[in-house]
Formats: structure tokens, sequence, C-alpha cells
């Protein structure tokens, strides 16, 4: 990729000539191979005016892809300079502070862009003589922060900035520790980042983690905040502050599967620094756009003490950068323990006009099976009041909450817009809403939608992507228990024992699998009489056979049905089944008897012959079954009916059974 500098006179030929390697290459390519996806890369280049330490940066972005329907498209711009500061204007000025060789980075984000954000080569700033000095700034607000230059997409790159500060009156040296990849999820959601340090700081082996004992554990604290990235000249991050080390570091290895570890030393009063991840998102992590994920950082500012601040940034799965979005913690829940949980919402908006937003009103779907009752607002910016019933002048949040629709209306503010004059600071444009509610008591296992409508003064409706909540199948465990009645088989018995897998507390349609062990027991007589000739006298004589068989077995059935709850407590269903016996046996008893004359009235002999028969695994059969159950159809007790339609003639039979489903 050729490299644009400002200072040469052939950057436009240079750039014309790369554009055209780039499609012959790319055309050779696509010739060889189909291609799944669009493999189009575009570039950002890095340029530079550098007077001596005073260096000014410009960048060179391509041409945007608008989406359609979407806000104005525009980037976003993140810089390294290579000695640990960072600015996120478009063509930023930096002072470097000594001599050397730096490599500066660009991370340019296309927003309402519907291509991927442009690749960009880092350029390299080489600093020969210091002409102007430059006093260090207190930018931090708090000991520790943790930030971001875009939100994360998949088989995408971005970058952590992590902050940190020493707050105290004296040179301390201690541990960052950084927590990713959360349990909540199947698969990792990043692959091993690539970690820049500029402070001397060093890597520590997890293996060989230690920590500060000195603490004490009655002042432990175990509220959790959470904190979110709004903007990089506001940060309305709030510490959660403990001194209990080992808990908080278990805490975290509960909740994250991975874990970088940094010491620093000799940090001075006052002095701020930072330390950047690239973090390359995995192929294979959620892709739920309503997802919220996190990372956690613990910071640890003096070894010597156990105390530490705890800092939890979140992050919302997206498929591209749309700053208006809506977004949830719900996205795959366990319903056994839903009722203990709360859900969090969160509404991203953006200005993109050409002046300030004074009114901004966010209309917004409540599902039916959240309570109204329990939202509760957790944070927001612009950060304001809550408006009093009377009108006030000053700026402040309105909520109005309806049946099914909470409105959220900031009045009296000053938003600034990304086409504004004099605005380089993109973030400084950007708002929310974060709040949270619970279920309502009577719910059933659904998928929600919600999305908002966000209206920036008397603009047209921004509709915002759909945050959704959705439930883990579970498992259900039941007990089934009954009787087999077959109309064509003589003196049958059958009693059966059966285990039921299903999932747990379905809504309407569902698979069931079931086991079945069944007794079965039947008995059969039959008699023949013939006349035959008697062989002591000649005579003729009456003979009678009389045949009795007795069978008894033991049955293996396996039911696969689809079933459907009409509501609380009615449910049918359909599905096949296979059976066979695994043991039978068949006694039988053959008594003839041989009565005077050509009646039964005079017995003169009789004489009995008995056999027995054992057989196993054999009488495979399969049919298809109808099922109805009334009671608790989801979860509990119920009882049912099924018939079974076997592929053996007069085989058919009735199930009558009671179920207890867990």
């Amino acid at each position: 990729m050729g490299v644009l500098n400002v200072k040469s006179n052939f950057a436009p030929m240079q750039k014309q000539l790369t554009l055209l390697f780039l499609l012959f290459y790319g055309s050779i390519i696509h010739a060889q191979e189909p291609v799944a996806k669009d493999t189009v890369v575009r570039y950002a280049n890095i340029g530079y005016d550098a007077n001596g330490n005073e260096v000014s940066f410009l960048s060179d972005t391509p041409p945007l892809q608008q989406i359609a329907g979407a806000p104005k498209a525009f980037y976003s711009y993140y810089w390294e300079f290579g000695d640990g500061t960072y600015s996120t204007e478009k063509n930023p000025k930096h002072t470097y502070k000594k001599t050397g060789s730096y490599e500066a980075k660009l991370w340019a984000t296309n927003n309402y862009d519907t291509g991927k954000p442009p690749a960009t080569r880092p350029k390299k700033v080489v600093i020969n003589e210091i002409t102007k000095t430059v006093d260090d700034l207190a930018t931090m607000t708090d000991d520790f922060m943790l930030k971001r230059n875009r939100e994360p997409m998949i088989d995408e790159e971005m970058v952590m900035i992590v902050s940190y500060k020493n707050t105290n009156n004296y040179s301390s040296s201690g541990n960052i520790h950084l927590f990713y990849n959360e349990m909540a999820f199947k698969n990792d959601n990043f692959l091993e980042p690539e970690i820049r340090l500029h402070h001397g700081e060093t890597l520590i082996p997890t293996d060989v983690m230690v920590y500060n004992k000195d603490h004490n554990p009655t002042n432990t604290f175990l509220t959790s905040i959470e904190n979110e990235l709004v903007s990089y000249s506001v940060q309305p991050q709030d510490s959660t502050k403990k001194t209990n080390l080992p808990l908080s570091m278990e805490e975290a290895k509960q909740l994250y599967r991975s874990q970088k570890s940094i010491s620093f030393e000799n940090m001075q009063p006052g002095e701020e620094r930072n330390l950047f991840l690239t973090m390359r998102t995995a192929p294979e992590m959620i892709k739920d756009t309503s997802a919220i994920i996190s990372v956690r950082g613990i910071y640890v500012p003096d070894n010597n003490y156990g105390d530490h601040t705890v800092k939890d940034m979140e992050m919302e799965i997206v498929t591209s950068h749309d700053p208006n979005k809506m977004s949830s913690n719900g996205v795959l829940m366990n319903y056994r323990l839903v009722r203990f949980k709360t859900l969090k919402y969160k509404i991203k908006f953006q200005n993109n006009g050409d002046g300030p937003a004074r009114t901004i009103r966010l209309e917004t779907d409540i599902p039916d099976m959240l309570d109204m009752s329990t939202l509760k607002l957790e944070d927001q910016y612009p950060a304001c009041p809550i408006c009093p019933k009377e009108p006030v002048r000053y700026s402040c949040l309105d909520t109005t909450f309806l049946k099914n629709k909470a409105i959220f209306t900031f009045k009296n503010i000053y938003l600034p817009g990304t086409e504004q004059k004099n605005v380089q600071e993109k973030d400084s444009t950007k708002g929310f809403v974060k709040y949270s509610i619970r279920f309502a008591q009577d719910f059933h296992k659904q998928k929600t939608k919600s999305r908002t409508a966000i209206i920036f003064d008397k603009n047209e409706p921004i509709i915002t992507n759909y945050a959704t909540t959705r439930f883990t199948p579970g498992i259900s465990i039941g007990i089934k228990a009954g009787y087999n009645y077959y109309p064509k088989v003589e003196n049958a018995q059958s009693y059966f024992l059966s285990a039921v897998v299903s999932p747990y507390k379905p809504y309407r349609f569902y698979g069931q699998a079931e086991f079945s062990n069944s007794f079965n027991a039947s008995t059969s007589t039959t008699s023949m009489d013939q006349i035959v000739d008697d062989p002591r006298n000649g005579s003729i004589q009456l003979q009678r056979t009389i045949t009795a068989i007795e069978q008894k077995s033991v049955n293996w059935e396996v039911p696969v049905l689809l079933r459907y709850n009409i509501n609380n407590y009615l449910g049918i269903g359909a599905g096949v089944q296979t059976n066979i016996n695994v043991s039978n046996t068949t006694h039988n008893n053959v008594t003839v008897e041989y009565y005077e004359g050509d009646s039964d009235q005079f017995l003169m002999d009789s004489k009995t012959d008995a056999s027995s028969e054992r057989e196993s695994f054999t009488n495979w059969r399969t049919g298809i079954l109808l099922d109805f159950t009334a009671g608790f159809s989801r979860l509990g007790p119920s009882l049912g009916a099924r018939y079974v339609m076997n592929n053996i003639t007069d085989f058919n039979y009735w199930q009558l059974y009671a179920l207890w489903r867990f």
C-alpha cells in the first residue's frame, strides 16, 4: 500500500498507481476463486508536516459509501502518536517531548457507511531536535478510565485505551488487570490483543500473580457499578472503590475467561499515563447486534496496599457504525433464573445536524412482558436533573411512561451537531439514556423486540435497530406413568414408566422426546372339540383340546413429538415412535381331555403338556401418535391421553397417563 506524504510532489501519481495496482490485483484474485464476501479494501493514508518537535498530521480518507436512508455519513478519527498520547481530531497537532523515532497510527471509523473501515499503515515520524517545550496538563477526572475508538464489529479491530493516574502524594508502583471474553457467552468475542506500552510497563504472567493481603475485609464493597464511555471529552464513569483485592480478582475470573495483567513502576504524584490494546474480534463472536458485552479493568495504584478501582466498559456489537442504536443485556437468558434478573437497555444517539439540538425526544417501545412500574432511569447524557411538573428554563430530562412506551425528552439542552462549525470532536455530539426494568409477574417464554424513535428538535424521527431479548431453551425433565389399553388384545395388561425431555417451560411449539419402559402381560385360551374313535372298544368319544397361552414382555418405546401449548392448561401433540420387545416370554399349556360318547358329560381322561419360549429384542415396530394433555401444560402436573397407530394390524392402543414436568 502506498503511503501519502503531503510534502511529496508525486503524491497524486503515486496514489493513482496504487489504485490501478489494487484494481488489477483484485481482478486476478476474483478470476481465480469465488469471493464469499466483499473483500475490497479501502485505505486511509497518513501525512504530516514537522517543524522541529511540533508535528501537524493530516488524514487522507477514501470517499464514503452512504447507507440509504441514514443520516449523512462521516468519519471519526483516532490517532496514536507513538509516545503514549492520542487524539480524536481529524488533523491533529502534536508536540513530542523527546527526540527519536516514533510510529504514528490512525484508525478512521466510517459512520453511516456501507463498507468496512479503511485500513491504514503506520507512519514513521523522526524528531531530531526540540524546538518547543510543552507542559503536562492534567486531563483525567478519575484515577482510572477505559475508552475505545469504536464499537466492536465482527472480524474487525478496535482499540481500547487504558488511562491511569497516580493520585497519591508520593511515587508508587502498581498493577493493572484487564479481563475480557465473558463466561456468559459460549465463544470468545476477542482474540489475543496487541498491547502497546510506552512508560516501562511490563506484562505479568497470570500464573505467577500474587495479591497484596493488606486489606480490611470488613470494608469490602460488594456492589458493582457499571460504566460506559460516551465521549473522549466527557467521561461519565463512576469508580467502584474497593479494598479486598483477592475478592475482586476472583469475582472477575468467575465472569471472564481471558486476562492480561500489567505492572508499572515509579509513577510520580499526579502523573497520567496511557496504554493501548488493539482488540481483534473473533469470527465466532456473538452475532446479535443488540448484545452488550463488557471488559473489566482493576487498577491497583500501590502494591503495598489492597485499595483498588474497578471499572466495567460496556460495548454493543454492530454490523455497521451507526451512532443511533439500542442495545440490551438480555440477549440470551436462563428462564429458570429470570425472576432474579434486571434487564438493562441503552439508547445511544448522535446529532448529525449543522447546528445544536435543543430538544431530543426518545420514544421507546416497552414489551408487554416487562413491568413498567419497575422502570428505573440509570444514567443519561447530557447529564441533567429530572424535570419537575412545572415548566422550567434550565436543562432537564422529562420522563413519560405510558402503557407500552417510555418517552425520554431532553429539554433546554445544547448538543452540538457533527456538521456544526468549529465542532472538531465528533463524540461531543453524542448522548445516551440508560434504564433498567424487570419482568412482570406473569409472562411467557417469548422473544421480545424494542426499538426507539429519536427526534431531534422538529426533524423527522430516526428509528433505531431492534434490541432483542431471548431465552435459552433450557432442559425440563419429566416423569410419566400410566396404563396402555389394547382394544384388540385379549386380557391385556400394560403399565409403563417414562422419562420425558423437553425445553423448559416452552411457550407454544416445542419438541419432546421420551423413553418408556412398559411391562406387558396377556393371556388367551382357545378350545377345539372333535369326535374320535375310542381305541379301547371301537366306540366314539369327544376329544377336547384346550390351549392356554400366557405372554409377558418388557417393551422399550422411544416417541418423538412436536407439541403445541394451546394455553397454560391444554396442549396437543403429534409424532412418531419406535418400540421393541427387550424380552418376551411365552408359556404354552396344552390340555387334552377325553369324554365318553360324543358329549362332555363324563370326563374319562386328561393330560397336559407345558412348554416355554424366551426371546430378546424382537417385534420391532413403528407408529405414529396423537397426544392431548390437560393440567399445567408448561410445567408441573398434567393428565394425558395418547393414541398410537402401529404398523402392525390390530395392535393400535390408547395410552392414559399422568405427567409431571420439572
